[in-house]
Protein backbone atom coordinates (compact mmCIF):
# COMPACT_ATOMS: atom_id res chain seq x y z
CA UNK A 1 0.00 0.00 0.00
CA UNK A 2 1.60 3.33 -0.98
CA UNK A 3 0.58 7.02 -0.73
CA UNK A 4 1.45 10.32 -2.40
CA UNK A 5 3.10 13.01 -0.48
CA UNK A 6 4.57 16.16 -2.10
CA UNK A 7 3.95 14.26 -5.52
CA UNK A 8 5.90 11.22 -4.57
CA UNK A 9 4.83 7.39 -4.08
CA UNK A 10 5.82 6.33 -1.29
CA UNK A 11 5.21 2.99 0.86
CA UNK A 12 2.14 3.53 3.37
CA UNK A 13 4.06 2.51 7.16
CA UNK A 14 2.27 -0.27 9.54
CA UNK A 15 3.73 0.89 12.26
CA UNK A 16 0.81 3.34 12.73
CA UNK A 17 3.63 6.30 12.67
CA UNK A 18 3.00 9.36 9.98
CA UNK A 19 2.27 7.57 6.63
CA UNK A 20 5.83 9.06 5.41
CA UNK A 21 7.80 7.47 7.95
CA UNK A 22 8.43 4.48 5.47
CA UNK A 23 8.45 0.51 6.61
CA UNK A 24 8.46 -0.58 10.46
CA UNK A 25 11.62 -1.82 11.10
CA UNK A 26 12.22 -6.18 11.33
CA UNK A 27 11.75 -7.09 15.02
CA UNK A 28 15.63 -7.70 15.85
CA UNK A 29 16.05 -3.73 14.83
CA UNK A 30 13.36 -2.45 17.25
CA UNK A 31 15.31 -4.64 20.10
CA UNK A 32 18.38 -2.37 20.10
CA UNK A 33 16.90 0.65 20.74
CA UNK A 34 15.01 -0.77 23.36
CA UNK A 35 17.83 -3.15 24.89
CA UNK A 36 20.04 0.71 24.49
CA UNK A 37 17.24 2.58 26.98
CA UNK A 38 17.14 -0.33 29.57
CA UNK A 39 20.78 -1.11 29.71
CA UNK A 40 21.61 2.50 30.12
CA UNK A 41 19.06 3.06 32.88
CA UNK A 42 19.64 0.07 34.78
CA UNK A 43 23.33 1.67 34.55
CA UNK A 44 21.96 4.75 35.88
CA UNK A 45 20.02 2.51 38.53
CA UNK A 46 23.66 0.84 39.55
CA UNK A 47 24.94 4.54 40.00
CA UNK A 48 22.44 5.40 42.35
CA UNK A 49 22.51 2.43 44.53
CA UNK A 50 26.40 3.01 45.07
CA UNK A 51 25.84 6.27 45.70
CA UNK A 52 23.24 5.91 48.25
CA UNK A 53 25.90 3.44 50.24
CA UNK A 54 28.68 6.36 49.69
CA UNK A 55 28.18 8.24 52.74
CA UNK A 56 29.13 4.79 54.88
CA UNK A 57 31.65 3.80 52.45
CA UNK A 58 33.30 7.41 53.56
CA UNK A 59 33.48 6.78 56.90
CA UNK A 60 34.44 2.90 56.91
CA UNK A 61 37.36 2.28 54.02
CA UNK A 62 37.77 5.52 52.08
CA UNK A 63 39.71 4.39 49.26
CA UNK A 64 36.50 1.70 48.71
CA UNK A 65 34.37 5.25 49.14
CA UNK A 66 37.01 6.75 46.24
CA UNK A 67 35.89 3.67 44.11
CA UNK A 68 32.54 3.78 44.48
CA UNK A 69 32.90 7.57 42.59
CA UNK A 70 34.74 6.31 39.62
CA UNK A 71 31.77 3.80 39.50
CA UNK A 72 29.66 6.01 39.37
CA UNK A 73 30.96 8.40 37.15
CA UNK A 74 31.64 5.26 34.80
CA UNK A 75 28.11 3.84 35.14
CA UNK A 76 26.71 7.41 33.94
CA UNK A 77 29.44 7.73 31.09
CA UNK A 78 28.60 4.40 29.62
CA UNK A 79 24.73 4.91 30.18
CA UNK A 80 25.00 8.36 28.27
CA UNK A 81 26.71 6.82 25.42
CA UNK A 82 24.33 3.99 25.39
CA UNK A 83 21.71 6.44 24.71
CA UNK A 84 23.84 8.43 22.30
CA UNK A 85 25.77 6.46 20.32
CA UNK A 86 24.76 2.64 21.35
CA UNK A 87 27.67 0.60 19.65
CA UNK A 88 28.75 -2.50 20.49
CA UNK A 89 31.80 -1.48 22.18
CA UNK A 90 28.87 0.50 24.72
CA UNK A 91 27.36 -2.58 25.34
CA UNK A 92 30.58 -4.36 25.58
CA UNK A 93 31.74 -1.46 28.38
CA UNK A 94 28.18 -2.43 30.32
CA UNK A 95 28.74 -5.39 30.56
CA UNK A 96 32.60 -5.33 31.83
CA UNK A 97 31.63 -2.73 33.94
CA UNK A 98 28.95 -4.84 35.62
CA UNK A 99 31.28 -8.04 35.65
CA UNK A 100 34.00 -6.22 37.22
CA UNK A 101 30.84 -4.85 40.00
CA UNK A 102 30.27 -8.10 40.77
CA UNK A 103 33.39 -9.46 41.36
CA UNK A 104 34.36 -6.91 43.43
CA UNK A 105 31.04 -8.01 45.16
CA UNK A 106 32.36 -11.61 45.59
CA UNK A 107 35.50 -11.18 46.93
CA UNK A 108 34.22 -8.29 49.37
CA UNK A 109 32.14 -10.90 50.57
CA UNK A 110 34.56 -14.06 50.79
CA UNK A 111 38.19 -13.45 51.48
CA UNK A 112 37.20 -9.26 52.16
CA UNK A 113 39.34 -6.19 50.96
CA UNK A 114 41.40 -4.44 52.98
CA UNK A 115 40.11 -2.55 56.17
CA UNK A 116 36.76 -3.98 55.29
CA UNK A 117 36.74 -7.43 56.77
CA UNK A 118 33.30 -6.73 58.16
CA UNK A 119 31.38 -7.59 55.09
CA UNK A 120 32.75 -11.33 54.56
CA UNK A 121 29.40 -13.33 54.53
CA UNK A 122 27.11 -10.59 54.35
CA UNK A 123 25.55 -12.01 51.63
CA UNK A 124 21.80 -10.68 52.35
CA UNK A 125 22.07 -6.96 52.41
CA UNK A 126 19.84 -5.39 50.91
CA UNK A 127 21.61 -3.07 48.46
CA UNK A 128 24.02 -5.16 47.66
CA UNK A 129 21.50 -7.66 46.61
CA UNK A 130 19.41 -5.40 44.54
CA UNK A 131 22.99 -4.26 43.32
CA UNK A 132 23.77 -7.60 42.17
CA UNK A 133 20.38 -8.02 40.56
CA UNK A 134 20.62 -4.73 38.44
CA UNK A 135 24.48 -6.07 37.39
CA UNK A 136 23.34 -9.00 35.87
CA UNK A 137 20.23 -7.54 34.68
CA UNK A 138 22.63 -4.99 32.33
CA UNK A 139 25.65 -8.26 31.68
CA UNK A 140 22.30 -10.16 30.15
CA UNK A 141 20.71 -7.52 28.22
CA UNK A 142 24.21 -6.12 27.32
CA UNK A 143 24.93 -10.05 25.93
CA UNK A 144 21.80 -10.13 23.94
CA UNK A 145 22.38 -6.76 22.34
CA UNK A 146 25.85 -8.55 21.15
CA UNK A 147 24.49 -11.37 20.13
CA UNK A 148 21.53 -9.62 18.10
CA UNK A 149 24.14 -7.60 16.22
CA UNK A 150 26.36 -10.30 16.03
CA UNK A 151 23.52 -12.54 14.01
CA UNK A 152 22.14 -9.34 12.16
Amino acid sequence: MTTTVHGTQMPLSTDHRHPAAGPALPAHSQQLPIRRIVVGLSLTVLAAIHVLDLPGKFAETPYLAVAYIGLVVTALVIAERLFVVGSRRDFAAAASLSVLVIAGFVVNRTVGMPGAMDDIGNWLEPLGLLSLLVEAFVVWQAAAALLTRTRH
